[in-house]
């Protein structure tokens, strides 16, 4: 909280100091400032002058005394009646004084005709009202849709507002119908007919939203929209409910109680819509962001494609590398069966050196011996035989299995200009060129039609 000003406080701590005109002009303005929160005052207007560069000076009287105001041109400016002299007004204001001259003056915030102030609290205690009901919660407000398909308008035909929202909306989307529920704004009655507007556009349902609107006047002017049943209209009304009406400055009930508020008519026919232009900007960045994801993601499957074109393996390579193998084993085999025929031979020797000097029958020990070795030559000849038969069943397989045998059966490979082999016919193009390759010869074509 700010502290006052003292200036008796100021000159005590000071007893032999002299001020400067500035000086005590500059205490007083605080202290009054300070003193005097802002306040309403009641007089007639007089000599009033509005300068060039937009602010208003004037002087409001009574009967016994006068006092000087000044209202900037960023507060008159939104005045909607002319103000002149001998008007009766009521000015929010705020006391101060005029430094360079010493004049005690009100800086002017708001003004009003004198005799709308009864009308005033009327609006202030049946907005306080409704607010501790519950009508105005912000939870109660419905969103207001993105792409609405049509707009009613409820408003006087004749009115200024009409044509601005039309406008408005012409320029931001023609797309969008309109539908005008025709209203008188002013006047007797205006109230209840505004309100049955609101129900029929409720009852038909054929917009996705709804504008009241009306252009700027007085409180007085106004005032049919500070109406309690039309306000519980608003709230019941089935459609989103924008209001535009007045000024930036103007305030009613229905304002309170519609789902959105618009300082200007302009300004509810831009909430109600969506900007051409900005979808359009919308989509770009859409396609934008579209065609960069599309980008990334066929360079990524390109690539994931050069990784596995790597690791495949040409059937020629495969079978050359199954050849290699065969011979290994049967090297091994040869090996293996001469290892083992030699070391069976060498245990015989072994057996007929042992075997010799201990048994006395020469020849019976030698027809054993001649036995012996013709059941282990035939047994050789047995290993030999299932070796060359296991040997040549893979041999078989391995040329079954290989891309000749599979020509031979009448199946043929089809190769494109880089010698990939066409496995989709998806990945084919009209016109492109291919090559055949047979069981023998090949031949090249080209596409003409695909399935």
């Amino acid at each position: 909280m700010l502290e006052e000003p003292d200036l008796a406080r100021d000159l005590a701590a000071f007893p032999s100091a002299a001020l400067t005109v500035t000086e005590l002009n500059r205490n007083v303005r605080d202290l009054l400032e300070h003193r005097y929160p802002m306040l309403w005052v009641r007089g007639e207007i007089s000599n009033f002058v509005r300068a060039r560069s937009g602010h208003a000076y004037f002087s409001l009287k009574d009967e016994n005394a006068q006092v000087r105001c000044v209202m900037f041109r960023h507060r008159n400016q939104h005045l909607n009646w002319v103000p002149r002299d001998g008007i009766m007004v009521e000015v929010q204001a705020l006391v101060s004084l005029y430094e360079p001259r010493g004049d005690f003056q009100l800086g002017v915030e708001a003004m009003r005709q004198a005799g709308l102030g009864a009308l005033f609290e009327a609006f202030v205690r049946l907005r306080d009202r409704l607010q501790l009901e519950g009508l105005f919660d912000q939870q109660k407000k419905r969103p207001l849709p993105v792409f609405p398909r049509r707009i009613g308008v409820v408003t006087s035909v004749d009115a200024a507002a009409l044509r601005d929202v039309l406008t408005t909306l012409q320029r931001r989307n023609p797309a969008i119908g309109v539908v005008i529920y025709p209203t008188p704004v002013q006047g007797d009655g205006a109230a209840g007919n505004i309100a049955a507007a609101i129900e029929r556009a409720s009852a038909r349902g054929e917009c996705d939203v709804l504008i009241l609107t009306r252009g700027g006047g007085s409180l007085e002017d106004l005032w049919a929209f500070n109406d309690e049943p039309l306000a519980r209209v608003i709230r019941s009304c089935l459609i989103p409910v924008i209001t535009g009406i007045g000024h930036e400055t103007d305030f009613t009930i229905a304002d309170f109680a519609a789902d959105c508020r618009a300082p200007t008519p302009t300004g509810a026919a831009e909430l109600a819509s969506p900007s051409r232009a900005a979808l359009r900007a919308r989509i770009k960045t859409g396609l934008d962001r579209l065609r960069w994801r599309m980008e990334r993601d066929f360079e990524s499957r390109i690539q994931r494609l050069d990784q596995l074109l790597r690791r495949l393996v040409h059937p020629g390579r495969r079978l050359a590398e199954r050849n290699e193998i065969l011979v290994q084993l049967r090297m091994r085999l040869s090996r293996g069966m001469q290892r083992r025929t030699d070391e069976a031979s060498w245990k015989l020797q072994s057996l007929i050196r042992r075997t010799r000097g201990r048994l006395r029958q020469v020849a019976e020990m030698r027809r054993l011996l001649d036995a012996s070795v013709e059941r282990l030559v035939a047994g050789r000849r047995v290993l030999l035989g299932r070796a060359q038969a296991r040997v040549d069943a893979l041999h078989a397989n391995l040329e079954h299995l290989g891309p000749q045998r599979v020509l031979e059966r009448g199946y043929s490979i089809a190769q494109d200009a880089a010698g990939a082999v066409i496995r989709d016919s998806r990945l084919l193009s009209l016109g492109q060129e291919l090559a055949i390759t047979f069981a023998r010869g090949s031949a090249k074509t080209r596409v003409e039609s695909r399935d």
